[in-house]
């Protein structure tokens, strides 16, 4: 029985102090390289992706909510930074993502935290599906140091002439081989011995990339480094007026709707992953409205709980939020000790880590057992998926939305029209479940059919719904009956609209 009392760790504890350290290391070495990588697919100076890390991990790590995920720079909103930063500039950025943050922190503070739980998981797997693909074929074009064409339709039918520009060699090829040779890295390195994966792969890769463009001489266009603070761009009060448009409310939209959305995803699967103290779904949102306040405050990336950094810190032995901070320390150090070490990094390289990132953004294994099992499922998320890559991530997600609450509002109605004979000729017809406008082609099908000369009794007393659109319809079909017969039709109970 005591053991159900057991207070929880704490950093104090010698081995609890000794693991919260190694696994902070593990997580810097992860977030390094995937910080840098998103920043510089997003079309942002790669410290910005920095400074966003190192607020995930000594702001947000150290505020209540979620124990153990870990914060900082997501792939999966890179699409519509990207898409920020080139329709309003860099420094509306800085706004967009601080009233982000503060809306997040509204939603918390009002308790909505628990309410982003209940949005479909279809719309999210398409939403991260859609994410995915567009990542992977922008990334592409940037592993053969190539301009990407704007948009998913752009993007798809510039494919063939990137691939002719790879065939006819030169830099594009170069830098091809070097992103493919990291996409390979990353692909074999789960497949080697447990001592050789000490190393996170996303590192092993961007260092193995590095090294053989170094000691092959290599040309090939690498990070360009401008400074820690240099980068810091705070949003000026023109950035904020900006805000006032609908295209730009949109965006904050987004931004605030798939922000806590993937971040309170994140800390429902890592909450499966360990024993310890459960997520409070309102401070993680708020916590991470915090962060995305300060970010923004600073001209820096978007923040979300990032799984793949969540999932390293809890599997390399994490017990306290001590593992996270200390991790944000790490990345503070690298970039204020040794920031021109990032400006060895190939581009191919780091875009051959998103272009992996963005392939496990599809859920490919998951596709088969869901249209199996949840045809309407799985529909879902193939139209959130498509809606993402050819219109926008905002318009995508909406559609999906729109799509899950049909299917939802079709199952729930659902209804049954049974009709006995009665003694004296006269007929019962009884409607069973919920009555909703959805269903009411059916209920005037099966009531128009009925007789028109017998005496009719239509029992309304076991609906659980009835909407006004049915209300009307059984009032006008009972007149249109009485008149054409000879006989009324009596409705048990009288009609009326349920609540």
């Amino acid at each position: 029985m005591s053991s159900l009392f057991k207070a929880p760790p704490t950093p104090k504890d010698p081995g609890v102090l000794r693991r919260d350290l190694l696994a902070s290391l593990v997580v810097f070495l992860v977030a390094l390289p995937l910080c840098v990588g998103v920043a510089v697919a997003s079309g942002v100076p790669a410290e910005l992706g920095l400074i966003t890390g190192i607020v995930g991990g000594l702001l947000v790590g150290a505020l209540p909510g979620s124990a153990l995920q870990v914060s900082g720079p997501a792939a999966g909103l890179t699409v519509l930074v990207y898409e920020a930063v080139q329709q309003f500039g860099l420094g509306a950025l800085g706004a967009i993502v601080l009233v982000s943050g503060l809306m997040q922190l509204a939603l918390g503070a009002m308790g909505f935290g628990r309410w982003f739980r209940a949005i479909s998981v279809a719309v999210v797997q398409g939403m991260l599906a859609g994410i995915g693909l567009v990542l992977v074929l922008g990334q592409v074009y940037a592993m053969a140091d190539t301009a990407q064409p704007s948009g998913g339709l752009g993007k798809i039918a510039g494919l063939p002439g990137l691939v002719a520009s790879i065939v006819s060699g030169g830099t594009a090829l170069t830098a091809f081989l070097v992103g493919a040779g990291t996409v390979a890295v990353l692909v074999l390195w789960p497949k080697l011995p447990a001592r050789a994966r000490l190393l996170p792969a996303p590192l092993a890769a961007v260092a193995l990339a590095t090294a053989a463009v170094w000691l092959l001489g290599l040309s090939v266009a690498k990070v360009e480094v401008q400074g820690l603070l240099d980068a810091i761009q705070p949003p000026g009060a023109g950035d904020f007026a900006d805000l006032a448009g609908l295209t730009v409310i949109g965006t904050v939209l987004a931004f605030t709707l798939i922000a806590s959305a993937e971040s309170l995803f994140s800390a429902a699967a890592v909450d499966r992953m360990h024993n310890g103290p459960r997520t409070d779904y309102n401070k993680e949102l708020m916590a991470q409205g915090v962060g995305n306040t300060v970010c923004g405050a600073l001209g820096a990336l978007p923040m979300t709980a990032v799984i793949v950094r969540s999932a390293a810190n809890v599997q390399a032995g994490a017990r306290t939020r001590l593992s996270r901070v200390a991790h944000g320390l790490w990345l503070l150090l690298f970039a204020a000790l040794l920031p021109a070490a990032i400006g060895v990094i190939p581009l191919a390289a780091l875009a051959g880590v998103l272009v992996h990132a963005g392939c496990k953004l599809v859920p490919v294994k998951e596709l088969a057992p869901l249209w199996r099992d949840h045809r309407g499922e799985a529909v879902i998320l193939a139209v959130t998926t498509i809606a993402v890559v050819v219109t926008n991530l905002f318009e995508g997600v909406v559609l999906g939305l729109l799509l899950a609450v049909c299917k939802t509002a079709w199952e729930t109605s659902h209804l049954h029209v049974e009709v006995r004979e009665l003694t004296g000729g006269r007929m019962i017809a009884v409607i069973t479940g919920n009555a909703t406008f959805l269903r009411l082609p059916r209920i005037m099908e099966e009531l128009e059919a009925l007789p028109k000369d017998r005496p009719i009794e239509l029992d309304l007393s076991q609906l659980r719904h009835l909407d006004h659109a049915c209300r009307t319809a059984l009032e006008s079909w009972a007149l249109r009956h009485n008149d054409a017969g000879i006989e009324p039709v009596r409705l048990l109970p009288p009609v009326k609209v349920a609540d």
